[in-house]
């Protein structure tokens, strides 16, 4: 089917707008932050308009819950839309990692009698 340019143009921005206004993840990178308009499995889409050829470390949230640390790369361009491959995708945590084990009884804090 054919649309005139200026149609397809309002349609596209449209769709891109919705896209927006319904999902809350967003991509930290380099102090800035960008909207994601879609997430897979592999990577995610950020407007090409708006985003730079990002490569390199970036921070995926959910609203204010960092989700991710993420080693991305710039992979295709496809309707108004950039699609940024993972590399790497690490499960962000908000308790460090142990290097030992930790017994099931172990106790979490020490209490002291203060009323000496």
């Amino acid at each position: 089917m054919y649309l005139p340019k200026e149609v397809q143009a309002g349609l596209d921005a449209a769709r891109k707008a919705e896209l927006k206004k319904k999902n809350r993840l967003r991509v930290k990178a380099g102090g800035e932050i960008f909207k994601v308009l879609r997430f897979r499995e592999d990577g995610f889409t950020l407007d090409v308009e708006e985003a730079p050829h990002l490569r390199g470390f970036v921070d995926l949230y959910d609203g204010a819950k960092h989700l991710y640390q993420c080693l991305v790369i710039a992979s295709v361009e496809e309707d108004g839309e950039m699609f940024y491959e993972f590399k790497r995708v690490t499960a962000a945590s908000d308790k460090p990692a142990l290097d030992y084990y930790v017994e099931e009884d172990t106790p979490v804090a020490l209490v002291t009698d203060q009323r000496e």
